[in-house]
């Protein structure tokens, strides 16, 4: 039976909302310079999540892609507010500017401090080149210019982005080659690689590297087979470096993972009691499902580390309770043999 590797869908608006909040000063730095330099970083940045929900209302737009509301400090001690606009749609939208706009004078009426209005274009048309929103009637007329980057003028810095210290551009090339290599899992996979190995080669420290992979596995997606061999090669590499980062990049994987499965089950669980009609029976489904979601997502963490498990290890796995699989669970990333991970 022929194996399908084709590439699963690759998601990029929260990996991108995830490592702009981790990496803001460093965002600045590689997009908008001459903003960074006027900030006072030794004050702290504050995210406005809850007044940009606020202003999102108030647009009553279903299509609103704002991201982020930042607040921080000017050198000179005045106030400013920025506003990150990051647009992952992939496609050309006629209201992008007025959208812009919207949320500017909204920041602006809400706070009456300065708005920056800062816009990456993730999009794949070369033409689409939007950063003003123009409006007039008989004379009046109102012009609002906001910073557009688009991320197609990159491609042809791709050597410049690889030999770049700021994790942007780890960022803004693992989301041009993701768009690259839709459907091509080998030229994916060894650009996934490239990527990946320069995380090492390049000095970036334990988290930067935890959290730019982070990125760079969400949205250079790998079929189920290349993702277990590109897997193996980090660990021969890591282990040849000398550098043992990947049990924590593991565990990354490993906790979602597990959390995906103790929802799944649940809803398994669920469905089941319902068709009973019973509330003991949606209980018992909830802890049947949470169990059967431990034991596949255990033995399958198992067979990715250590290959094919004996039939006496995977009765002895599917025996067990929550507690035990719990345990075996926070082992898995410090023994180096199945054998360690059973001992009593």
């Amino acid at each position: 039976m022929k194996q399908d590797r084709r590439l699963p869908n690759s998601e990029y608006d929260s990996p991108w909302k995830e490592i702009l909040k981790a990496y803001f000063k460093e965002f600045l730095a590689f997009f908008l310079p001459v903003a960074h330099q006027d900030i006072d970083w030794q004050r702290p940045v504050e995210f406005l999540d809850k007044e940009l929900d606020r202003i999102a209302r108030k647009a009553k737009s279903a299509n609103r892609r704002v991201d982020l509301l930042v607040k921080v400090h000017l050198l000179n001690q005045n106030e400013v507010w920025v506003l990150v606009h990051v647009e992952i749609q992939g496609t050309r939208q006629s209201d992008f500017a007025e959208r812009m706009y919207t949320c500017q004078y909204r920041a602006r009426d809400l706070y009456h401090k300065p708005v920056l209005g800062l816009a990456i274009l993730t999009d794949e048309d070369p033409g689409w080149r939007i950063d003003t929103f123009h409006q007039e009637l008989w004379g009046s007329f109102i012009t609002y210019h906001f910073h557009t980057i688009k991320l197609l003028d990159y491609l042809d810095q791709l050597a410049d982005l690889e030999h770049s210290s700021n994790p942007f551009a780890v960022v803004s090339l693992a989301h041009l080659q993701a768009k690259q290599t839709k459907n091509r899992p080998d030229d994916r996979f060894q650009k996934k690689w490239n990527i990946t190995r320069n995380l090492y080669l390049h000095g970036y420290n334990r988290q930067q590297i935890m959290d730019l992979y982070r990125f760079i596995d969400w949205v250079l997606a790998l079929p189920e087979e290349d993702d277990q061999r590109f897997w193996q090669q980090l660990i021969d590499f890591e282990e040849k470096q000398q550098m043992p980062y990947m049990t924590s990049i593991e565990r990354i994987g490993f906790q979602k993972g597990v959390q995906q499965g103790i929802q799944q089950g649940i809803e398994l669980g669920i469905m089941q009691g319902k068709l009973e009609g019973k509330l003991e029976g949606k209980l018992e489904g909830k802890l049947e499902g949470r169990l059967e979601g431990q034991i596949t997502l255990l033995q399958n963490q198992l067979q990715r580390r250590f290959g094919p498990l004996p039939d006496h290890l995977t009765a002895h796995i599917q025996q067990a309770s929550l507690e035990q699989l719990a345990i075996w669970a926070e082992r898995i990333l410090e023994v180096q043999c199945l054998d360690e991970l059973f001992v009593s």
